[in-house]
């Protein structure tokens, strides 16, 4: 997850005293809480006693004088870094401590009292399920009531994600983000002020092996099929007419399971699609869709006179990736802190080996690039649970004191209806021999150059190779 501190404001005492700075958390780009630089060393301080200080990124000190303008914009930068750092550690960032600081922060910053109210998830096929909870419920909390509501059992619930995403006028949904431990759904999404926002209810693992546990309930087999129907129907999945009849008559049996089996074999299957934007591959400011699943990113684009192709980029073979961001200045040239700033340019770049001694950078360049980094991240992530022989089956957490609430009726997950001819000017898959290897990019530098350790996710799951072992990169996309 990407925090930021981008800007800081001087607002009044309580009591009308002397103004102090407040700090403003950005996650993903927008406001998550405001806070002082007290509370932020009291969380580093409690921080420090539970785990000690040697595993604690560096805390800027106190100042016994009123900071200049400069040094408070130097403060800023530096509990920038801190909370990135804290963040991207696996046992500070999943600390109770660190989530509940920020949650505290995030009801208090929003102004949103504790109060039992109604909350809307969607499915992914567009039904409503309305669930009860507390606005201070965490997002694992609103999770259970919607898993409680549609009768999914304890042990499926980790297989499932709330996810945060805005629905376009057309009815296309852009996604934003996973919701995190550290937020409380509720208030995230209230505190966008717009309908355009929806939570949906949608399978969090990458792996089709796992559809196995998720179909062996009849309420998990229901929402993984109400889930591939629409990703069909939103064109994510790439279909061809031959494979669309056979879909539709397994529809109209009732065949679940056997509909999921073929869907599992086409392209896409499971995927996560983001909006257009622009990236260096194959050449710069080339127009592209992303699509994350399968342990890979694929970019589908077309070049001026060509056929649609697609470029597919293992996880295994990415050593490493950043997300970076950017302001553009005001005309003027010049900018001071906080002022006069324009939107924010965000890029995910991945250093990719090309061939066995060839390491290569590539930049897509979207308003998506955090929840793209946080795709890889998972998909590592299961890579390194397989490899270790673990499962990502996982036991509802009971907290202490907690209780799980069940509803009295539980609402069952509608049939979507059959799925509509395809589109004709969808265009299916023809592989053809080509490499990666034989396409020009754009190097970037290295990390060690244009950016901190911090900045840098470091990939586990990567992977050596030979020449050899290097498929085709690169489809083409043709009518069918």
């Amino acid at each position: 997850m990407h925090f930021s501190i981008p800007e800081t404001e001087s607002r009044s005492g309580d009591s009308g005293g002397s103004a102090y700075v407040a700090y403003n958390i950005h996650v993903n780009g927008v406001l998550h809480c405001r806070v002082r630089y007290s509370q932020l060393l009291g969380l580093h301080e409690q921080l420090r006693k539970e785990y000690g200080a040697n595993v604690l990124p560096a805390f800027p000190p106190k100042k016994l004088f009123s900071l200049t303008p400069a040094e408070v914009e130097q403060r800023r930068e530096q509990l920038e870094k801190y909370m990135q750092a804290v963040r991207q550690d696996p046992l500070l960032g999943s600390s109770e401590t660190f989530n509940s600081f920020l949650r505290r922060a995030q009801q208090e910053t929003q102004q949103v009292p504790t109060e039992e109210v109604s909350l809307e998830v969607l499915l992914s096929n567009g039904q409503k399920v309305l669930v009860s909870v507390l606005t201070s419920d965490q997002t694992d909390d609103v999770l259970e009531a919607v898993a409680a509501k549609l009768d999914l059992p304890d042990d499926l619930i980790g297989y499932f994600s709330l996810f945060l995403v805005r629905e376009k006028e057309d009815g296309a949904i852009s996604f934003v983000r996973k919701l995190q431990e550290f937020e409380l759904p509720y208030v995230s999404v209230t505190s966008l002020r717009s309908q355009e926002y929806k939570i949906v209810l949608r399978k969090s693992y990458w792996d089709s092996a796992y559809d196995d546990d998720v179909m062996e309930n009849r309420v998990g087999l229901n929402l993984l099929y109400a889930q591939t129907v629409s990703d069909i129907e939103r064109g994510w999945i790439l279909v061809t007419k031959e494979q669309h009849r056979q879909l539709k008559s397994l529809q109209e049996k009732v065949s679940k399971k056997e509909f999921l089996r073929l869907a599992q074999t086409l392209r896409h299957y499971g995927y996560l699609r983001f909006d257009a934007c622009v990236a260096d591959f194959p050449e710069k400011d080339c127009p592209v869709v992303v699509s994350a699943g399968n342990s890979e990113l694929s970019l589908q684009l077309r070049l001026p006179g060509q056929q649609l192709r697609e470029g597919s980029f293992r996880v295994t073979r990415m050593r490493c990736w950043r997300v970076t961001s950017s302001v553009p200045l005001p005309s003027g040239g010049t900018s001071s802190p906080g002022r006069g700033r324009g939107e924010v340019r965000l890029e995910l770049a991945f250093e990719y080996l090309m061939s066995k001694d060839r390491l290569q950078w590539v930049t897509i360049t979207s308003p998506q690039a955090i929840m793209m980094s946080i795709c890889l991240q998972s998909m590592v992530d299961e890579l390194m649970v397989k490899k270790s022989g673990g499962s990502i089956r996982k036991m509802l957490r009971r907290r202490v004191g907690g209780t799980l609430r069940r509803s009295d009726s539980q609402q069952a997950v509608k049939s979507p209806p059959l799925l509509e001819s395809p589109d004709a000017s969808r265009e299916s898959m023809i592989k053809l021999s080509s490499k990666l290897s034989a396409v020009s990019l754009r190097g970037i530098g290295s990390p060690s150059t244009d950016a901190s350790a911090g900045d840098v996710h470091g990939n586990f799951a990567f992977e050596g190779i030979g020449d050899e072992d290097l498929d085709p990169g690169i489809v083409y996309l043709s009518l069918d």
